[in-house]
């Protein structure tokens, strides 16, 4: 589940798909962090974010945010499937890529827009190790059916120093789950081994009371687990002759900063309209891309690597303090205020005729 305010928002606006986004989101009206027997010890509700965002302010499935800007280019636009990039070799006039179905394709620009482990990146400026900044966390996420605890429009956290678990309803009986817990660095190994990503996740949270009992037996039994380090991207150049990033691939940050699939919209909207204004001089066009955003990303992530640890503290006072903190957003003037301090101010989307 992802957030849609500010940039987000106004992206949605201008590219004509709020009102089905919105269709397809949901609208908490509270966040709620419980002790071991259910009982609320935090939580305020929805409505403070709705009230400082003057109603523009819902939350999005990332799949469904996809499909809503899938189905508006469906038909317009070339989509290959089950094919990765083997090999980029440019040239002064285009790119030859080499795909893993063994076909070569010859495009004038290349844009990785393949998250936070691009391969794009990968191939056209070097290793994933050189740009990647762990933020000492780690989170998983899976959805399960006929969960038997439900609380319709809250979202429901149990956290202990280090690690915590949430919950939340979506439609069709489905219950999804987000577990995040510190890590001392980075485990590359587990990557691929979803066997050992579950027996980690039952090592951390085996001895947690609340509902983990239930929702680890729940784990075992899904075949849809996403399991990722909590990372950000720190790149020098987004862009390299006629290879280009967007989105998580050149400036993630972090999957906790709820504001990456805003950015990569960002990114695309001004890559898309700087070609535009450019007539196509790429040159010119990848500059003023760059230009436009690096300052204002590069806050965003500076902002988004503090507020990581709000997840899940590691120290009993820093839970305590959590918790104080949630509170206070009850008080009206003071959670509105809080709000637009942790929201922050949107880009100015700048206007290509």
């Amino acid at each position: 589940m992802i957030d849609i305010w500010g940039t987000g928002y106004n992206l949605l606006e201008r590219f004509a798909l709020l009102k089905t986004a919105r269709e397809r989101g949901y609208v908490f009206d509270r966040l709620t962090f419980v002790d071991e027997r259910g009982r609320e010890i935090a939580g305020f509700g929805g409505d403070v974010f709705r009230r400082a965002m003057s109603g523009r302010f819902f939350s999005i499935p990332r799949g469904d945010l996809a499909r809503t800007i899938y189905d508006a280019i469906d038909g317009d636009v070339e989509m290959l499937y089950g094919v990765t990039i083997r090999s980029l070799r440019e040239d002064i006039s285009g790119v030859d890529v080499v795909l893993s179905s063994g076909e070569t394709r010859r495009f004038d620009l290349v844009i990785g827009a393949d998250g936070l482990r691009s391969r794009v990146r990968e191939l056209a400026f070097g290793s994933e190790s050189t740009f990647e900044r762990f933020l000492g966390y780690y989170a998983a996420s899976f959805v399960a059916a006929d969960y038997p605890h439900r609380e319709e429009a809250t979202y429901v956290s149990r956290g202990l120093p280090g690690r915590q678990i949430s919950r939340y309803a979506m439609r069709e009986g489905r219950t999804a789950f987000l577990l995040v817990f510190a890590e001392a660095r980075a485990r590359p190994e587990l990557a691929h081994d979803v066997a050992a990503q579950k027996s980690l996740l039952h090592e951390t949270f085996g001895g947690d009371r609340w509902e983990s009992p239930e929702i680890l037996a729940r784990l075992d039994g899904t075949d849809d687990l996403y399991f990722d380090a909590v990372s950000q991207i720190r790149m020098p150049n987004w862009s390299r002759g006629r290879v280009a990033l967007i989105g998580d691939a050149a400036y993630s940050p972090s999957l906790l900063a709820g504001a990456g699939s805003a950015f990569a919209m960002l990114g695309a909207y001004v890559l898309a309209g700087e070609l535009h204004a450019a007539e196509g001089d790429h040159i010119r066009a990848l500059a003023a891309y760059e230009n436009r955003l690096r300052a204002y990303l590069n806050q965003q992530q500076k902002a988004a690597a503090g507020l990581a640890g709000s997840f899940a503290p590691k120290t009993s006072s820093g839970l305590a303090i959590r918790n104080a903190v949630l509170n206070l957003m009850n008080i009206p003037m003071l959670g509105r205020w809080m709000t637009a301090r942790m929201l922050g101010e949107p880009f100015v989307l700048p206007d290509y005729h």
